[in-house]
């Protein structure tokens, strides 16, 4: 396989793109490791468009690009992408302050991941199964 740091992936519902989902910073050997991120127009939100492509990409990736851990990370005030992480069952690690400048802040992130251990039936299974184990997040106090 050639050494890439980034996978991009369009996300399409009925023929229609209607967001992305990347894939950056892979590193490979003794790390194996990448962060997932994604965005979805508003009008088909709520619909499990998301999560699936998450749970695909996750899939992906453990399987089939090698990686053993994925990362997450999203801005606190973000419900829709923290509802994705907890309905995956993507594990709250902690909060990254000030990690990305955006619309001229510093803006803090609640980092989540997962290892390929975690999910030996695949991410997409365990979700469709309903076998994702209820964990504690910090919206959840």
């Amino acid at each position: 396989m050639d050494e890439q740091s980034g996978l991009p992936f369009v996300i399409e519902v009925s023929g229609e793109v209607v967001g992305q989902l990347n894939v950056a910073n892979m590193l490979y050997g003794s790390v194996s490791s990448a962060v997932l991120g994604y965005w979805v127009v508003p009008e088909v939100a709520g619909r499990g468009i998301v999560p699936t492509a998450v749970a695909l990409a996750s899939d992906y990736l453990f399987n089939i690009v090698g990686m053993h851990r994925i990362e997450i990370d999203i801005r606190p005030e973000n419900k829709p992408s923290l509802r994705v992480v907890e309905k995956l069952g993507f594990r709250y690690e902690g909060l990254k302050q000030g990690y990305i400048h955006i619309n001229g802040a510093w803006r803090d992130h609640y980092v989540f991941s997962l290892t390929h251990e975690e999910v030996p039936d695949g991410v997409l299974n365990r979700w469709l199964r309903r076998q994702v184990p209820q964990l504690k997040y910090p919206w959840n106090d």
